[in-house]
């Protein structure tokens, strides 16, 4: 629904609103018949049109549109509407009531099945069927809560909300500095006065107090009026609202010394006698220290976006397009998916594409974390923003935009960074009650001054009560978990591991048991020949090159992985007459004069030849869980060989490492028992489960939920192990494998290297214990020093808190709960030892094909 039209339901309530949804699924007219008879037998609909060539239906209501009924109505005549999900930067939130208030007003909007705010990145993320909420509809509702708002950009340097925290930053610097050069001279004169007689005395003696008092006024009211007019212009509105916010109570606080002083000054005959103080330099250096806090949080809160920043600043801005016989320079931006493409020596490939002419090494280290070029020839596939080396190749583009390896692995980390885990749920529904609650105890505190004080009553109730309004801001509160998860997240992206949702890095905290599937997860996913043991007097190369050009012909998979093999040793396979495949048992043919068969010890006992020989290696073989493969020449058993799946080499130091975190490690797996077995003693597992199905792997992970008491990860990438990985407490998809299985998990591990799990429990539990950290000074601050504020102490040791105080307090408390958030910046995973025996982080290597993040 078009602005147009919710501006025109507003003016005339009686014409109702229509709702746009993208309708998936429709074919022909009657497709289209079909989906608008089941809208239009919604209660409430006027009518409704479906076209087919946009696939949209656009539904008018008699009254409030109602998204989700339509959505329903449209499934069940069996078509889909996809959910979309829409980013506005927000402006001038400072505490978790903000947050809870954006996304009440976002959640409000019709069609909106879900909002999410992130107080550190300023950022809301709405998630809704698509078509039916426009941006314009959600700038409005956050606009009309009092903050500002506006759409996020998807072009390269245009990001408004990093635009946004700049300007930001400027302006609270420039209202900073303007503070301090009218508040250090009044600060100076009153505290001065009040410490050292001798001001005192010159100040009675030259201007007088009551001048004095004047041009103190004049200072406070520009700081006020000035610097602090932008805790006025958000916090009383706020106020007025019903819904205070922290803005609101350094209003308060400030606006109640001020106007105090004020009357101290100019109507001193309305106070009773001996209360005649003025709190000026309060009010003053109130809004300096606030501002400070602002403005150091500011600065903070943008290095925590920095990992986001350095993946996208790796890809160029521009590359050499090759049109007409020529090479033609075009911005990025401007390439299709089939263009070729140019990469120069030591130029940063532009975007996703498949090597077409000439070779190099290109450096995948942003991808990979792993230092060690790797080589690229035609046929190759490579990855936006990778370094070329020496040589040159020619490549065509198959991923611009959005659908690039380095796009979504930046979509992966700004949804794990926007999303909100459940502690910190636990959080927001305590700061929600929190400002009010602060509101309250500083009334009371006032009450209480004014009825129980010592004379001056009425300036020592105001002072406790402006100290309490003022350092039981619950910033930190609203800082605490967030910016742990932005920092945290940008890390974990650093070392390969991308957390697709932000309650996997929760739960992953608390797993006891992590459960693996084998094949193409411990394994390496492709059959290669692993043994070849020629018989006395054969040569092991001559032998596989008969084999292999028979297997030449063969569309078996193991066939495939002995040609591999002879080919890797740059063995000529020679062409292959009277070929016959013999299903169940093997094939056979003649190939330089020569007749070779090759097969399972079945064929062999079916043409009468005796292995025997070859016993000892058989079982030998058979411990290992291998089937061996016989090969005769000219009718003579000559060889025994085996095709299997290698283990990845560090699969056996991640399994290693995990048990040593605590967690107990399993395997899940549909091969049979013996190969399970015997993969399982080479990696390091004593706990296998195998010979199981897909919904066999769901059941094997519950039972393993049920044995170990706790929760449970699943580390797989095969379209079997979805069921698996979504039913997991938490699901850790290998990124090579497929899109259903990467779409299954919470966590995705850009490649193979199971190290990458060792790197994504230690980053769930630094960043938790982050958190927990944040958490426990933001409440233990509050906590301790809200009494104080109130005055407890002072009956025991006459000990008050300053409002100064309090607010050089209350920033100090948010700045450090961001820089402690930083020091994940610096956060080094287990050292795993690799396949050379070298301790090392637990970096992943090998890039893979991402799937998309939605």
């Amino acid at each position: 629904m078009g602005q147009d039209v919710v501006q025109t339901s507003r003016r005339h309530a009686g014409l109702g609103r229509q709702l746009s949804l993208t309708v998936e699924g429709m074919s022909c007219a009657s497709c289209v018949g079909r989906v608008e008879a089941a809208l239009g037998r919604l209660p409430g609909v006027a009518d409704a049109t479906v076209n087919l060539a946009t696939a949209r239906a656009h539904v008018r209501f008699s009254g409030p549109p109602d998204a989700p009924a339509a959505v329903r109505a449209i499934e069940e005549v069996g078509y889909a509407v996809p959910e979309a999900r829409t980013e506005v930067a927000v402006a001038g939130m400072t505490c978790a009531s903000c947050v809870s208030r954006v996304e009440r007003a976002l959640a409000r909007v019709p069609g909106v099945t879900g909002a999410a705010v992130n107080l550190a990145t300023g950022r809301a993320t709405v998630r809704h069927p698509a078509g039916a909420v426009t941006e314009a509809d959600l700038l409005e509702a956050v606009e009309e809560t009092g903050y500002e708002a506006r759409g996020i950009g998807q072009g390269r340097g245009t990001d408004p909300a990093r635009e946004a925290r700049e300007g930001e930053a400027a302006g609270l610097r420039r209202d900073l500095l303007v503070a301090l050069a009218l508040a250090l001279p009044l600060f100076a004169v009153e505290m001065g006065s009040h410490l050292v007689p001798a001001v005192h005395g010159w100040v009675a003696g030259t201007i007088g107090t009551r001048a004095s008092w004047t041009v103190q006024a004049a200072l406070a009211g520009l700081v006020l009026f000035g610097p602090g007019l932008r805790f006025l212009r958000k916090g009383v509105p706020a106020l007025l609202r019903g819904h205070p916010d922290m803005n609101s109570l350094v209003a308060l606080g400030t606006s109640a010394a001020y106007g105090y002083s004020l009357v101290a000054t100019f109507l001193p005959g309305l106070l009773p006698a001996g209360t005649g103080n003025v709190y000026y330099e309060a009010a003053a250096v109130i809004v300096f220290l606030v501002l400070l806090g602002r403005y150091l949080e500011a600065r903070a809160k943008g290095r925590t976006g920095a990992a986001i920043e350095r993946l996208v600043s790796l890809a160029p801005e521009t590359a050499r397009v090759l049109r007409d016989g020529g090479e033609a320079e075009v911005d990025v931006a401007a390439l299709r998916v089939g263009d070729v493409v140019r990469v120069r020596p030591g130029e940063r490939v532009a975007v996703d594409g498949e090597v077409v002419a000439g070779s190099s090494h290109v450096d995948e280290a942003m991808i990979t974390g792993e230092p060690v070029p790797v080589a690229k020839s035609p046929g190759d596939m490579v990855v936006g923003g990778t370094v070329n080396a020496t040589g040159g190749f020619d490549f065509r583009v198959t991923g611009v935009g959005g659908d690039t390896v380095l796009a979504r692995i930046v979509r992966m980390v700004e949804e794990a960074q926007g999303s909100k885990l459940p502690i910190q749920a636990a959080v927001d529904r305590v700061t929600g009650w929190f400002v009010p609650a602060v509101m309250a105890a500083a009334a009371a505190t006032f009450l209480v001054w004014m009825a129980f004080g010592p004379a001056p009553a009425l300036g020592l109730a105001l002072v406790n009560a402006v100290a309490v309004l003022i350092i039981a801001c619950p910033c930190a509160m609203g800082l605490a978990t967030p910016t742990s998860i932005m920092v945290g997240t940008g890390r974990a992206a650093e070392l390969g591991v991308l957390f697709r949702h932000g309650d996997a890095l929760q739960a992953l905290r608390d797993v006891g048991i992590v459960a693996f599937d084998k094949t193409g997860t411990l394994t390496e996913g492709r059959p290669e020949l692993n043994d070849l043991e020629p018989a006395a007097g054969f040569d092991g190369d001559e032998v596989l090159a008969l084999v292999a050009a028979v297997e030449a012909r063969s569309e078996h998979p193991l066939g495939a992985a002995v040609v591999k093999a002879a080919r890797r040793r740059e063995l000529h396979i020679g062409t292959v007459e009277e070929f016959e495949a013999v299903p169940g048992f093997g094939v056979s043919g003649r190939t330089a004069g020569r007749k070779v068969e090759v097969g399972a010890d079945r064929f062999m006992a079916r043409l009468g030849y005796d292995v025997s020989g070859f016993t000892p290696e058989a079982a030998r073989l058979g411990r290992e869980g291998k089937s061996p493969l016989y090969a005769a020449v000219d009718g003579r058993p000559v060889a025994i060989l085996a095709v299997a799946d290698p283990v990845r080499e560090t699969s056996p130091a991640a399994v290693e490492a995990l048990r040593a975190l605590g967690l107990r490690v399993a395997m899940v797996t549909g091969d049979n028992r013996r190969t399970a077995e015997a993969v399982a003693r080479k990696v390091g597992i004593d706990e296998v489960i195998a010979e199981v199905l897909p919904d066999g792997k769901v059941a094997a992970v519950r039972g393993l939920r049920a044995t170990a008491g706790g929760k449970v990860a699943f580390v797989g990438d095969g379209i079997n192990d979805a069921p698996a990985l979504a039913e997991a407490d938490v699901g850790l998809a290998v990124g090579t494998g497929t899109d259903v299985a990467v779409e299954s998990a919470g966590v995705v591990l850009m490649s193979g290297d199971l190290r990458g799990v060792v790197n994504a429990v230690a980053v769930s539990r630094a960043v938790m214990r982050n958190i927990r950290q944040n958490l426990f000074w933001a409440f233990a601050y509050n906590v301790a020093l809200l009494p104080v504020a109130a005055g407890v102490l002072y009956p025991l040791n006459g000990m008050m808190l300053s409002p100064v105080l309090a607010a050089g307090a209350m920033a100090l408390s948010s700045v450090f709960v961001v820089a402690n958030a930083l020091r994940l910046r610096r956060f080094s995973p287990p050292a795993i030892p690799g396949p050379d025996g070298e301790g090392r982080a637990g970096l992943v290597p090998a890039p893979g094909r991402m799937a998309p993040a939605e």
